[in-house]
């Protein structure tokens, strides 16, 4: 019996993984820490009016096999190519379909507060909703920490969404830290705390908001006391990292030890890191102790790699158990 059920959970599913061009670095990792993942290419050419002109390598040779894409959505201009990859893939004959979308990029513009306002997050979840079925049935969508919880329900029944999170690598680093039992846990708003705080219950926390004082949006303590701790801020993105930087200063004027930030998706368009890197701080106390991201965002890991106070948490493993799912 003990062999049984030994062999049973040895059995893997062997996945032939596709990727886009800018995800490489990610999808080695993956394939590095499962030998159940095969990499495999594919050709992005274009036409000489730049339209993509593809090729999916060793295609016969996935017949029967399951199968899988990494795709990095980054700018309007790189999702056509990989949507036609994504939708030409389960019409080879494969057994299943997952795609691997890490960071869902629509999905801070996911409601409509005026006429006229376009939701792209419902927009882009209608276009994945559509990617054909496979042998094996509907196709498997990985997405971690996707940016308003209610979007799950913008897919269609035709694909199954797995929703992940990366606060499992955060906590695994937290662990790490000599000061591991002078942890303290903020969130920058109300959304943050609801979407992550029953994953992190076991660390003392600290809820901030906005409050605008006459012109200005300023952000105050709600509840929790810093002084003497290191503080982790916890979202699931960043932008122009103003918020981020606004936290920071108000609880270290609380009195906390020292303050470092977690988000899964580092987005940090027109090179907006460069705020919180060491040489643009003002003093040592305007500087982040850390800040983890996920490789979630291929580009802006590329363009900050390990420089302090960065570090990168990367998201291969998670993504390698995933698959097998």
């Amino acid at each position: 019996m003990e062999v049984v059920v030994a062999a049973k959970q040895k059995a893997k599913k062997h996945i032939h993984l596709f990727y886009c061009s800018e995800c490489e670095e990610l999808a080695l990792k993956i394939a590095a820490s499962s030998d159940a993942i095969e990499l495999q290419s594919i050709n992005w050419r274009s036409f000489d009016d730049g339209f993509p002109n593809l090729f999916i390598n060793k295609a016969h040779d996935i017949r029967g096999q399951h199968v899988a894409f990494l795709a990095s959505f980054s700018s309007p201009s790189v999702i056509f190519e990989q949507i036609s990859v994504i939708f030409a893939l389960p019409k080879l004959f494969i057994a299943s379909f997952t795609l691997v979308l890490p960071f869902f990029p629509t999905g801070s513009f996911e409601r409509v507060e005026e006429e006229g306002d376009v939701a792209t997050a419902f927009t882009l979840a209608r276009i994945l909703s559509m990617i054909p079925k496979s042998r094996g049935g509907p196709t498997s969508v990985v997405i971690y920490d996707i940016h308003a919880l209610q979007e799950r329900f913008y897919f269609g029944d035709d694909v199954l969404p797995c929703f992940e999170t990366g606060i499992p690598l955060l906590l695994q680093r937290l662990r790490q830290l000599p000061d591991a039992e002078n942890i303290t846990i903020a969130f920058p708003d109300d959304g943050a705390w609801k979407r992550f705080h029953k994953l992190l219950q076991h660390f003392p926390m600290i809820v901030c908001n906005k409050v605008r004082e006459g012109d200005k949006r300023i952000v105050r303590i709600k509840e929790g006391l810093p002084e003497g701790r290191h503080v982790v801020i916890v979202d699931d993105l960043v932008q122009s990292g103003g918020t981020l930087r606004e936290c920071q200063k108000v609880l270290a004027l609380h009195g906390a030890a020292k303050v470092s930030a977690y988000v899964t998706h580092a987005v940090f368009p027109k090179q907006s890191y460069e705020r919180f890197m060491a040489s643009s701080s003002a003093g040592p106390g305007d500087r982040f102790a850390y800040f983890w991201i996920t490789d979630s965002c291929p580009h802006t890991v590329k363009a900050i790699g390990q420089r302090p106070p960065f570090e990168v948490l990367s998201l291969a493993g998670s993504i390698a158990d995933a698959l097998q799912i």
